[in-house]
């Protein structure tokens, strides 16, 4: 079914929260503005597919406001634990909120920015992307979408002529200005400052806020408890979606975690070959704090850090209980992550829970290929290549009912994966020859893959819906 054309329709909630919760800033004038990624089906959410590429440019490198919605970017305030180590002196030090409107579901949404310049929290910072990181992310956040991870998208890349030296890569190298398009910037770590400062009528201002604009509450007596029971169980649905997806964040610190539940931010992601609890994203992670394993463990501590937040506003008893209920949100999350992976249709909790526990001990005992298997198996029936392993994930499988034939082309011919070392080759073509050919075929494959998947919407297993 398709929707019919959106209207654009601006908004500027985010002034509600008045001054203390933001910076008004300017961007960065780059030297050249080069189009290289624009994300029509995006922007056909929010009625702006219409804008001629002259017209992107302006308002997305060069920032001209978007008319009726936000006068002058904002550098959102926020602080965090990074690796578990609590900072205060963070906040939007390359990015900035640019602009919020209404999406064709009804949606508040933020376009925001990554290497727009430099900001009051930039401390030592340039303020700038590399354009191999505008890359990476347009490919993180295309393949998440397709694997039905609700994820930032990539609105839009554009090279911005600027020689920027980096340490962790071959500098100098080429610069970009990324915008995200987001269902909310809030995040953990926006509590967590106001918290921090004891700024209770802060922290109930917020509150209200994100109740009102993204679950479409009134605040009340209960605003801190609704609000965590609404962040515990968006986040165990997003830690069950990298589950399914194989996917590896890298980097879960509470300023990373919006209040949505949506995933955002990429940096040292990785997608997972393998079925390996200990994989891990960043090569600083050196205890493996974020391993893939390890990431519902990790956001539920981070929905802990806006459970501490809370207790500035709340007793602490009913805030302990919902936070205990994330391992009941999280495992039905998963099991229904994972039937939609592989096309079927849930059954009863026990029955869905035996097929995740299956499907993990196949993978993880004979160290195959994660999308390769999705690949074979969906639809519920493994081919003869599998062995003695998969013996048990076969009589399991045996009694679902699949919820889509594999008509579709994808189906036809290999698995689509975003494994480190293709990464690597789509950037080496890019820096060596400006050659974005492999980028832009890949984007292709990823949405035909998304396609073939989205027989029936990620919505029908319990992603949320505001």
């Amino acid at each position: 079914m398709t929707r019919p054309p959106q209207a654009y329709r601006p908004e500027t909630a985010i002034l509600e929260l008045g001054d203390g919760f933001y910076d008004p800033v300017e961007a960065a004038d780059f030297p050249e503005t080069r189009l290289r990624f624009r994300n029509d089906r995006a922007a056909a959410s929010l009625g702006l597919e219409g804008l001629s590429d002259a017209e992107w440019v302006a308002h997305f490198g060069r920032f001209r406001p978007l008319a009726g919605s936000l006068p002058q970017p904002l550098a959102l305030r926020y602080h965090g634990h990074q690796f578990r180590v609590y900072n205060p002196d963070i906040g939007d030090g390359r990015g900035f909120l640019f602009a919020q409107a209404r999406d064709d579901r009804g949606r508040l949404m933020d376009l925001g920015t990554k290497g727009s310049g430099q900001t009051p929290w930039s401390r030592f910072g340039d303020g700038r992307l590399t354009l191999k990181g505008g890359v990476r992310e347009v490919l993180a956040t295309e393949m998440l979408e397709a694997l039905g991870v609700e994820t930032s998208r990539s609105f839009s890349l554009i090279e911005t002529g600027e020689a920027l030296e980096r340490g962790d890569e071959p500098s100098p190298t080429r610069s970009a200005v990324l915008v995200r398009l987001s269902h909310g910037h809030i995040r953990i770590g926006t509590f967590q400052r106001l918290a921090y400062g004891r700024d209770e009528d802060g922290i109930r201002r917020l509150t209200a806020y994100v109740l009102r604009h993204y679950y479409g509450e009134e605040a009340g007596d209960d605003a801190p408890v609704r609000l965590l029971d609404h962040v515990v169980r968006r986040t165990a649905r997003l830690a069950a979606s990298y589950m399914a997806a194989g996917f590896v964040h890298g980097v879960l610190n509470s300023d990373n975690i919006n209040v949505t539940g949506e995933s955002f931010d990429y940096g040292p992601w990785r997608f997972a070959p393998t079925w390996d609890p200990g994989f891990t994203a960043a090569y600083f992670d050196h205890a493996g704090l974020y391993a893939f394993g390890r990431q519902p463990e990790a956001i539920h501590w981070d929905a802990m850090q806006l459970a501490v937040s809370l207790r500035l506003i709340s007793e602490a008893e009913p805030l302990i209980a919902v936070l205990e209920r994330f391992g009941e949100q999280y495992q039905p999350a998963v099991s229904s992550a994972i039937l939609w992976r592989l096309g079927l249709e849930p059954r009863d909790p026990e029955s869905d829970r035996a097929v995740v526990q299956a499907v993990e001990r196949a993978l993880r005992s004979d160290n195959a290929s994660i999308d390769r298997f999705f690949f074979d198996a969906f639809g519920g029936t493994l081919p003869d290549s599998y062995g003695a392993a998969f013996d048990e994930v076969r009589t399991v499988l045996a009694a679902y009912r699949p919820r889509s034939d594999r008509r579709h082309a994808y189906w036809q011919g290999a698995p689509c994966s975003m494994l480190i070392d293709e990464v690597e080759s789509i950037w080496s073509a890019i820096a060596e020859h400006d050659d974005w050919s492999a980028f832009n075929a890949k984007v292709a494959a990823i949405r035909e893959m998304g396609d073939a998947l989205r027989s029936v919407e990620p919505d029908q297993w319990n992603l949320p819906a505001n």
